[in-house]
């Protein structure tokens, strides 16, 4: 009876521990996300994007080091999961570049989750697919 209560106890505890992991995780888009947006010429295929969430606010970095591209606005609708997000971005030639990226948060439930949509700009459109790590 002993050993039977001893396992169940450790059990609870357990359970009780992954809820918290869980429930710690934070703001479904916080974190580091890689991946490509394809057909950008101006700035390359290859694409790191830092999200971060302050409790109002969704803000990051597109490309943190190489092309530091704020992100002037980000919004999500937990409706269906959509994000979008706004950047300005400067070219080599001195010009300033819109982008207006906008996914669907695939996997939710997975911490390995990914962003997956379109992007666009004066300089061209394609698609979008990130992964957080």
């Amino acid at each position: 009876m002993r050993a039977c209560l001893a396992k169940l106890a450790v059990s609870v505890a357990a359970l009780a521990l992954a809820a918290i992991s869980v429930a710690q995780e934070g703001h479904p888009v916080k974190g580091s996300w890689i991946g490509v947006w394809e057909s950008n010429a101006t700035h390359g295929e290859n694409i790191l994007v830092i999200l971060d969430w302050d409790g109002e606010q969704i803000t990051g970095m597109i490309n943190p080091g190489t092309d530091n591209i704020a992100i002037d606005e980000a919004t999500l609708d937990p409706d269906d999961w959509s994000l979008r997000i706004e950047a300005d971005a400067d070219t080599r030639d001195g010009d300033t570049i819109r982008y207006v990226i906008e996914g669907t948060i695939e996997e939710l439930e997975l911490p390995s989750r990914s962003i997956v949509g379109t992007w666009r700009s004066d300089n061209g459109r394609g698609t979008f697919d990130i992964r957080r790590q």
